[in-house]
């Protein structure tokens, strides 16, 4: 069972300043953690453990190279254009 006294004493670790309304909000907060805690100890151990429930399959398309855009096309709406490439802005200095 978390107290009151124990809220107080895991906010001065935290440094963290609670409120007197808070107190009461973060104890309950905190005892339904230890209560989760107490229903994941009720979990069977002995499951031998699965990677997928599911058979997975991938789909691939085939390769079939298509025409594409030419550069001048491409770039002729970019706002920044430098020797035929985007420009971006300056990242590192």
């Amino acid at each position: 069972m978390i107290t009151r006294e124990d809220v107080i004493h895991i906010s001065k670790l935290a440094k963290v300043e609670l409120k007197e309304d808070e107190i009461e909000k973060f104890r309950e907060g905190f005892q339904n953690i230890l209560e989760y805690f107490n229903i994941l100890d009720e979990v069977e151990e002995d499951v031998e453990p699965t990677f997928q429930v599911l058979p997975l399959r991938n789909v691939f398309r085939e390769d079939v190279p298509k025409r594409s855009l030419g550069q001048e096309r491409v770039l002729m709406n970019a706002k920044h254009v430098e020797e035929g490439y985007f420009k971006g802005p300056r990242v590192v200095e």
